[in-house]
């Protein structure tokens, strides 16, 4: 390796440890708020692994991911800003220590949820190899991590799908303050055999090590070697978070870190190789100097205003006006044609698209309804493991590689064994961004009850997905509605979960020209009335029909409203169909505490309570 570029990995990880120095007093007098997890001690596996890398490569990283941002490129101001929570911070001051990112270098984002970046950069490995751009991505880790489910779904997928993607687990002995010998009965070489891909191992120490183990395994990568853990180990000097007491380490195992400090080792190499210590004296203090200017500049920058608040939790979306219904003798389809039709006509038409889910490929879909897209689109449309968090994850790394992935989630019943991809980053990197991370994700289920289906297939979870800001939710009710909101799901700028009633997967009614999209967060008056507004979604908007075609009988005229979208709601097309009536009832399937019903209810008893005639009644 040339004299140059040894100098050059002494000043990034100097870098490194002055930052977190700095930090460090920082935080100790109250200048960085939150939490802050340092990576001092860490500093050659981030430099090392980084080091093969291009600016379209991806990284994911952790809760102690500073090193691993300052090592692909990041600036340390926008860093040191984005710790104080300022406007001008790399993430607009939403991140803060443990989220900072910038999808911009390929900084997917470190994370406050252990091994949650694995599926991630999966999804950014996937988005490469379907471009064929030779990209790689790279996941750090913990130790710790290892036990997540999320690590080992993500790289049973990465090794199934031969995706161009490193597993870089730093081994600093501790998993928080637990040692990792008590953590795992197996090495991870041992997982790594048992999952089929390949394994090196390395002092993480030795910045030259790291680098040259990564740049054969990334060279392998990018020529379609497919996935590979590589582990470095390190040592972490400060507790696992600023502040923490450190009962668990002897006083011993503490004064012996000096003896494998990374930058004397290096250094040492620097000095065997003729480099002198007045040249590195003077980049010693240059970077120190650039440093403190940077703290100085950071602190005196000023914070996001409180208007901007709710800035960065939806993208915005292009208006879109409601298209013409199809007309009454226009051709019959079904809705699970529409969810086809939907599908294929998005991935004809945006080579960005793919879909991916269990048995969505060769399988055709659980009920059939994506036969004959792999066929067409090849890998565009592939089968994936029952692992509900990696495909979750997979999707949000996708999206934020630039595609607009569909993902499936076969029952919604099954959102509680991948619900962190979709609350915790999904609906929350946009934010915590500073919108800079793109998120055009479609995850596609399906809920219903009937058909003997039992507790853990049958339940209605809208109220849960629409409860968490970032998530829009759609349920269509009729094949047209269906084939129109998916497409406009597929195209939306925001993470969608675009709900379907197994039940109405057969339900027959006319079909919409090919360029039928409708607009998300608007509900239709499906039935005039002028009695009692009566507000449902999904199937119950049918029975809701025939309730209404009951009641005219007795001279009741009951208005329906088909809410289509149930994030955002369309709460001006129901306030304005109760100020007409003066009553209002909500029928949805799923059970009524909590239900979408009440947050209905509570909108329209807050704005238009003076024109009710009756209380407001729900059914579920």
């Amino acid at each position: 390796m040339e004299t140059a570029d040894l100098i050059e990995m002494y000043r990034r990880m100097l870098v490194i440890r002055g930052f977190e120095e700095r930090v460090a007093v920082l935080y100790r007098d109250g200048a960085v708020p939150g939490f802050v997890h340092l990576s001092t001690g860490q500093e050659a596996s981030a430099v090392g692994a980084c080091w093969p890398l291009r600016d379209v490569d991806v990284i994911t990283s952790t809760h102690r991911g500073h090193g691993h941002c300052l090592a692909k490129g990041l600036d340390p101001l926008g860093m040191f800003a984005e710790l104080m929570a300022k406007d001008a911070g790399t993430n607009r001051g939403r991140g803060g220590s443990m989220h900072i990112a910038d999808p911009r270098l390929g900084i997917f984002g470190a994370n406050g949820i252990v091994a949650a970046g694995l599926p991630i950069a999966d999804g950014a490995a996937l988005a490469a190899q379907l471009r064929g751009n030779g990209s790689v991505a790279v996941a750090f880790f913990g130790d710790g991590a290892v036990a997540q489910g999320a690590f080992h779904e993500a790289v049973n997928l990465a090794a199934v799908w031969r995706l161009p993607v490193i597993f870089c687990c730093e081994n600093n002995g501790y998993a928080e303050f637990s040692s990792a010998a008590s953590q795992h009965a197996a090495t991870l070489e041992q997982r790594a055999a048992g999952y089929g891909v390949g394994y090196i191992g390395v002092d993480g120490n030795d910045v030259v090590a790291v680098a040259e183990a990564m740049a054969g395994v990334v060279t392998g990568a990018r020529t379609g070697n497919g996935p590979s853990i590589l582990e470095a180990v390190t040592h972490r000097w400060h507790g696992h978070y600023e502040g923490d007491p450190q009962r668990y380490r002897t006083q011993e195992e503490l004064e012996a870190l000096a003896t494998h400090d990374p930058l004397i080792v290096h250094k040492r190499r620097l000095l065997d190789a003729g480099v002198s210590s007045a040249e590195l004296g003077t980049l010693e203090v240059l970077v120190a100097n650039e440093l403190d200017a940077a703290v100085a500049e950071a602190g005196a920058l000023a914070e996001p205003s409180s208007e901007s608040l709710h800035q960065y939790v939806v993208a915005a979306r292009e208006p879109r006006a409601e298209p013409p219904a199809p007309p009454s003798d226009a051709t019959v389809f079904r809705t699970m044609d529409a969810v086809r039709n939907a599908l294929e006509i998005e991935l004809e038409t945006d080579e960005r698209v793919f879909v991916a889910g269990i048995d969505v490929g060769d399988g055709g879909n659980v009920f059939g309804l994506t036969r004959g897209l792999r066929e067409r689109f090849g890998d565009r449309v592939r089968d994936t493991p029952i692992s509900e968090t990696a495909i979750m994850g997979v999707g949000v790394g996708a999206a934020m590689a630039g595609m607009r992935p569909v993902v499936e989630l076969m029952y919604v019943d099954f959102l509680g064994v991948c619900l962190d991809q979709l609350l915790n980053q999904a609906a929350k990197l946009p934010f915590m961004t500073g919108g800079a991370a793109e998120m055009a994700l479609t995850v596609r289920t399906q809920f219903g009850a009937g058909r003997s289906s039992g507790s853990q297939h049958s339940q209605s979870l809208e109220a849960l997905l629409a409860h968490i800001p970032g998530l829009s939710v759609v349920m269509p009710s009729t094949p047209a509605d269906t084939y129109g909101l998916l497409r406009a799901a597929i195209q939306d700028p925001n993470p969608v979960i675009f709900i379907e009633n197994r039940l109405l997967y057969g339900m027959k009614g006319p079909q919409p020209v090919p360029e039928h999209v409708l607009p998300l967060g608007k509900a239709a008056v499906v039935r005039p009335g002028t009695d009692v507004t009566l507000v449902s979604v999904s199937r119950m908007v049918h029975e809701s029909l025939a309730a209404a075609e009951a009641m005219a009988s007795e001279g009741v005229s009951v208005e329906i409203i088909d809410l289509r979208t149930v994030a955002p709601l369309d709460m001006p097309t129901v306030l304005e169909s109760v100020r007409k009536t003066n009553r209002l009832l909500i029928a949805h399937e799923a059970v009524v505490p909590f239900g979408i019903g009440a947050e209905i209810a509570a909108s329209v008893a807050r704005d238009a309570l003076d024109h009710l005639d009756a209380p407001i009644e729900r059914v579920g």
